[in-house]
């Protein structure tokens, strides 16, 4: 009888307002997984259950059905991992920190990438180290391209072409 007091006293008293709190919360955290992309549910970590109702959004077109199943997101949602969501959830997140930090990194590898001589050819090979998946033959080509088209004072067209390689290259890891 003792040591049920004290389990008691231990427990977080945690009002019902609360509880609803963050059970909107976590309805909320699931309608930001339906709104993204096939390709980037696949990164966010969660079971076969949840993945499945996410799936299954995209087929409800009658509001009321689509409320009462984010209420069945939201329910599923108190089993998973919600840091883990929330991290994958700030890369794809624009205004974020965390996908702002990837943009510069990205960015500052297409720089060092452009530089002329052995600097370039250090930081190609850095990058193929950090990256080993990458396409070669196609990084050198735009690389090639982008060094010609800055030479001849062209739109950067090549430019964008080598960063959004290097977006998808990253995106692969």
């Amino acid at each position: 009888m003792n040591s049920d007091k004290q389990v008691f006293e231990d427990d977080e008293i945690i009002s019902r307002s609360e509880i609803k709190r963050q059970m909107e919360a976590l309805k909320q955290l699931g309608k930001r997984i339906t709104e993204l992309r096939a390709d980037q549910q696949e990164k966010v970590p969660m079971d076969a259950t949840l993945r499945a109702a996410i799936a299954e959004t995209r087929r409800i077109t009658s509001n009321g059905a689509l409320k009462r199943h984010m209420q069945y997101i939201g329910k599923l949602m108190r089993h998973a991992d919600i840091e883990a969501i929330r991290a994958a959830l700030d890369t794809f997140d624009t205004a974020s920190q965390a996908h702002n930090q990837k943009f510069h990194a990205l960015e500052q590898w297409r720089e060092r990438l452009l530089q002329p001589g052995e600097a370039g050819t250090t930081a190609l090979e850095a990058f193929i180290q950090e990256y080993p998946q990458t396409d070669i033959q196609q990084l050198r080509q735009l690389i090639r391209n982008t060094r010609r088209e800055q030479e001849k004072q062209q739109p950067p067209t090549q430019f964008r072409k080598l960063f959004r390689f290097l977006r998808e290259t990253a995106e692969l890891d």
